[in-house]
């Protein structure tokens, strides 16, 4: 592609396009990228510049672009279906990749309703888990427990549970009342907080429908890291109080944490298991929202007791088949062998990060990586400065895409990244900020 067809693609673009957590004022002072073409961890754009995509496109590539195996999958689904209802009909894809989710899922999950997106599936559970519980006569049960600071979509039920501000405050008129529990910041005072947050569950425990947590680390809050230390006596009382348990794992899913699921780190169990992003390698839009055998049963019986949700493009066969082909090289390439030995390597190429005074933290949770930024000489950062996305638009004319979230860059690579390509990651996030330390940025 030309500069001439780069600067058209650009002029329609700055005049009709609305890109999502994008402030415009500020989109309209840069030069956008339009990636055109995509292989493995690598990224191109329009004029033939590469990028290593460091994010895996915001989390949902885990075997990376263009797999021909995913490829040839989403290919031989076309020459049979492309979309078809899934309301009072199914299609063999949907049911065979059912079953393979409920085989390497938690134990009890034996159900799956499909949707779009992460945001549904957190809606979906939060429905599911309201309705089951009225329709077992828990009538007082009407608000649900989620952590501080978390984020479980855009969805005005998934806001609801939601704690940051940035993203939810403006909305809060709309929402319904939740109740939000102290979490923990990297291990820190897990004890004290699972205890201080066990006590709010105990006063409000007869009003409350679930608790909806993101099992070990919190995404979109920064990677904020907890461990099962937190987790686990908190569920248990939950679970004691007659209170459901959902884990939002859209994130967390299909080894980024360094096990398949983040559950599978947890000695407790959900009711509900909310899986999106990874589950197609990032090529079609497919989320699910796991339950329990129990939780089926308290919607079978009069019409009336029917779960009366869904949308147009429920159990895509497209995505279906992106989806069993994503989860069949799990197993073809030993994806979580590689997984272990690339969480080796990242720690070992991140810790001279740590010494630098501009570093507050770095958390690392498998291949969930988040760099706290701090002033050249330690000194708090002002946000309104927005060091954080500078020192990403910074990476990326270096040819890195790197997010960042407040001043916290993120790191969430494709499982297939090299150690070359993390290498470089790494090299290039270094030199930025020796960069800004120098006055270059």
């Amino acid at each position: 592609m030309n500069s001439d067809r780069t600067d058209e693609l650009k002029r329609l673009d700055f005049a009709h396009v609305w890109h999502p957590f994008t402030q415009h004022q500020e989109w309209f002072n840069n030069e956008p990228l339009f990636i055109e073409r995509a292989e493995g961890c690598l990224l191109e754009d329009s004029e033939t510049r590469q990028y290593i995509d460091a994010v895996g496109s915001l989390w949902v590539g885990v075997h990376g672009h263009r797999h021909p195996v995913v490829d040839a999958a989403v290919k031989a689904q076309l020459h049979r279906v492309a979309h078809s209802t899934f309301l009072g009909l199914s299609h063999p894809s949907a049911v065979e990749l059912a079953h393979r989710l409920v085989e390497c899922s938690p134990a009890k999950l034996q159900r799956v309703f499909y949707s779009d997106s992460g945001s549904t599936a957190v809606e979906i559970a939060l429905k599911m888990a309201f309705q089951a519980q009225q329709q077992r006569g828990e009538i007082k049960r009407t608000r649900f427990a989620a952590l501080s600071q978390a984020y479980h979509g855009d969805t005005v039920g998934s806001v609801s549970v939601g704690g940051i501000d940035l993203f939810h405050k403006v909305y809060r008129p709309l929402l319904f009342d939740a109740l939000h529990l102290p979490c923990p910041d990297h291990y820190e005072n897990e004890k004290e907080q699972s205890d201080a947050a066990i006590q709010i569950l105990e006063e409000h425990g007869e009003e409350l429908v679930a608790l909806i947590v993101e099992p070990l680390v919190q995404g979109a809050a920064g990677m904020r890291m907890h461990s099962s230390a937190y987790l686990e006596p908190l569920i248990a009382r939950a679970r004691e109080l007659g209170v459901l348990i959902i884990f939002d794992e859209v994130a967390t899913g299909f080894g980024r944490t360094g096990s398949f699921f983040a559950t599978d780190q947890i000695g407790v169990k959900p009711d509900f298991l909310c899986l999106g992003k990874g589950l197609t390698n990032g090529y079609l839009p497919l989320a699910v929202t796991m339950t329990t055998e129990e939780v089926f049963e308290a919607f079978l019986g009069s019409h009336d007791r029917t779960f009366f949700h869904g949308h147009t493009y429920t159990a895509n066969p497209l995505g279906c088949a992106a989806a069993l082909a994503t989860l069949e090289l799990f197993e073809k390439e030993n994806t979580m062998v590689k997984v272990q030995e690339l969480i080796g390597d990242m720690e070992a190429m991140l810790r001279p990060l740590k010494k630098r005074l501009d570093v507050q933290l770095v958390r690392q949770k498998g291949l969930m990586v988040g760099i706290d930024l701090c002033g050249t000489h330690g000194e708090a950062l002002d946000p309104s400065q927005r060091t954080g996305h500078h020192v990403c638009m910074a990476a990326r004319r270096h040819g890195v895409l790197l997010r960042p979230l407040g001043d916290t860059v993120v790191m969430m690579p494709p499982l297939c990244i090299t150690q070359v390509q993390l290498r470089r990651v790494v090299d290039v996030l270094t030199q930025v900020l020796d960069d800004r330390e120098g006055g270059v940025l």
